[in-house]
């Protein structure tokens, strides 16, 4: 069995996944050691020994979340590949649908925020291979917007503030990909 994957109902799993709600709603800064382990409960020692502490935790949650919605991107970005699209359509599709799988799976906050261990950042090696011309500006860029719409999706108040905030980013990104349909498909001079 592969270390990624907590056996269902494990301590392990457990602390797993009551860190991914509380990363989910808090992010890194707003969630102590003491109060994760008193919801999922556990000892602060059972954390520990399964993680190292807040900081290996906090990466093993944000790494499977992360990859859940990488492999959401790409898969959005070929389907639209696949159809003849061009390379503008595939990128805003991959954005858009990466976007969605956020705010839905309650992960938004989490994947708003940078590494708060310098971990580099996993989306845009994508957005650089699917970027016009794999501009790697373009792709630093737009994945500030990412981040950033996902920030504005995040921010705290009630389930209708929240869906309208989601709503309102998800069309500021929308708007900013739609300008994408005039770049070059390469960026040599």
């Amino acid at each position: 069995m592969q270390n990624w994957l907590p056996v269902p109902g494990s301590t392990k799993a457990r602390i797993a996944l009551v860190a991914l709600a509380e990363f989910g709603a808090r992010g890194y800064g707003g969630v102590g050691v003491a109060q994760l382990c008193a919801k999922a409960g556990v000892t602060t020692g059972a954390l520990y020994h399964h993680f190292g502490g807040k900081p290996g935790l906090y990466a093993f949650v944000r790494e499977e979340v992360e990859q859940r919605i990488l492999d959401r991107m790409e898969g959005a970005a070929a389907a639209v590949a696949d159809q003849g699209s061009s390379p503008s359509a595939a990128l805003r599709a991959s954005l858009l649908v990466g976007f969605d799988a956020a705010v839905h799976q309650n992960v938004a906050r989490l994947l708003s925020e940078n590494s708060p261990h310098g971990e580099p950042d996993r989306i845009v090696p994508l957005l650089c291979r699917l970027a016009p011309g794999g501009g790697v500006i373009l792709a630093r860029i737009l994945g500030a917007a990412w981040r950033a719409a996902l920030r504005e999706s995040a921010r705290r108040g009630t389930r209708a503030h929240r869906a309208a905030a989601a709503g309102q980013a998800r069309a500021a990104l929308n708007a900013l990909m739609a300008g994408l349909t005039g770049l070059p498909s390469s960026t040599a001079p």
